[in-house]
């Protein structure tokens, strides 16, 4: 029997404003709320791709479950700041969410609490956004997560233990060509250094037929029908105990808008899927719980998701990404050390932290040809050097709080 695994990840980050370099250095108080951050937009944008994404797929995904006895399943992770706009500006859309795991047969995994790239660099930051993450998910949808997807599939050997040592039962990667070699991505793995935590990595051909070419009219596959994607599943040996269908869930009535037919096409998928004796849907915690490792992945360093390399050059490619990711963490042990003296500047931390979302260095890619798409698909910015200035700008201001936020504290003046 081999399983498909439908792994969707849910993230909206806080998008920055795009005010003058000059208001950053207008005068406030240590700790006053900053309204660098574009409540607008960002409701906007939420309260849209629930309309056209969360809401309407989610019920497609309800109604597979209905309709399949239980038989079809599915996980996804929602980053914190996700949940956090939606019980803000569409709590319809997390409602429907936790009816998804009201029916027993939706995993909701783990990710960093802010999307973020802690895990690369502070690993104390990496471990309390982890931990917050996994009670947020346990509170709000009833379960403990035991599988943990670290922020664009980013993971590597250091990784991976991190995540063992947390209690994580399976990490999701990605199926890289360079990392696996002659290997295929539909059997559990362990990474190096690891004694229990399994492996779990994504098939991307299929996960991008339906992610990235299921709209494109000059692809040989146009248009897909799911009775031939579930023929094309089939073709994997029957010895393989699952397929990685890994993607994000932006991907179903908003990256491919639903007049390309994609919600239908997740409507049938199921049925046809069913169809084939030698198929069937489980999470990611189910195959962890029945699959045995077939080999060890010597991870040295870090695979993701993300674009054609797989590397973290999305994020880190050039100076300008270099520079804020190194400036941002730098501020880290500075901005919990001024939260932890005082209540008041607890929102510091806060702040910070939503910049630590990992698209505020993605903006910044300078890649060309399709990956450059991608990246300037999702951006806000006229260019990465706009991204680049106005996020500076924004950690500049920051950083000039925490070190007032501090002084004043050391005087007794903030509580």
């Amino acid at each position: 029997m081999t399983s498909v695994v439908f792994y969707f990840q849910v993230h909206q980050p806080y998008r920055l404003g795009h005010t003058p370099f000059a208001s950053a250095k207008e005068t406030r108080e240590p700790c006053a709320p900053f309204a660098r951050f574009d409540d607008a937009e960002n409701e906007r944008i939420v309260r849209r791709v629930a309309e056209r994404c969360y809401l309407p797929m989610n019920q497609v995904l309800l109604d597979a479950i209905d309709k399949t006895d239980g038989r079809f399943a599915c996980s996804f992770s929602l980053s914190g700041t996700v949940l956090q706009q939606l019980e803000d500006w569409a709590p319809e859309a997390l409602d429907s969410f936790v009816k998804l795991a009201d029916t027993g047969r939706v995993e909701f995994l783990c990710e960093t609490s802010h999307h973020s790239l802690c895990a690369l660099i502070d690993e104390t930051e990496f471990r309390a956004q982890a931990i917050a993450q996994r009670d947020r998910i346990e509170s709000l949808f009833g379960v403990r997560p035991t599988t943990f997807r670290n922020t664009e599939l980013i993971f590597d050997n250091r990784i991976a233990q991190l995540l063992e040592g947390l209690g994580f039962d399976q990490l999701l990667g990605e199926g890289a060509d360079h990392l696996l070699q002659w290997r295929s991505p539909s059997y559990a793995y362990r990474a190096h250094g690891c004694e229990r935590l399994k492996l779990l990595l994504r098939s991307y051909v299929y996960s991008d037929d339906i992610a990235f070419r299921f709209s494109n009219r000059e692809w040989a596959g146009y248009p897909l029908m799911a009775d031939t994607f579930a023929g094309w599943l089939d073709e994997v040996p029957e010895a393989a105990p699952f397929i990685g269908l890994f993607m994000d869930y932006e991907t179903f009535g908003e990256h491919q808008p639903a007049d390309t037919g994609v919600l239908d096409f997740m409507a049938y998928l199921p049925g046809y899927v069913l169809e084939n004796p030698r198929l069937d849907f489980s999470t990611p915690a189910e195959i962890g719980a029945r699959v045995e490792p077939v080999g060890e992945l010597d991870v040295q360093r870090p695979v993701s998701w993300a674009d054609t390399e797989r590397d973290l050059s999305a994020w880190l490619g050039n100076p300008m990404q270099r520079e804020a990711h190194r400036a941002l963490y730098e501020l880290g042990p500075k901005v919990r050390r001024a939260a932890d003296q005082s209540p008041v500047a607890a929102s510091l931390l806060a702040e910070w932290r939503r910049l630590t979302t990992s698209d505020h260095v993605y903006y910044m890619a300078t890649k060309h040809h399709s990956d450059a798409e991608v990246h300037e698909y999702f951006s806000p910015f006229a260019s990465p050097y706009d991204a680049f200035i106005i996020f500076m700008n924004v950690l500049d201001d920051l950083s000039s709080r925490v070190d007032r936020a501090t002084m004043s504290d050391s005087r007794g003046e903030v509580s």
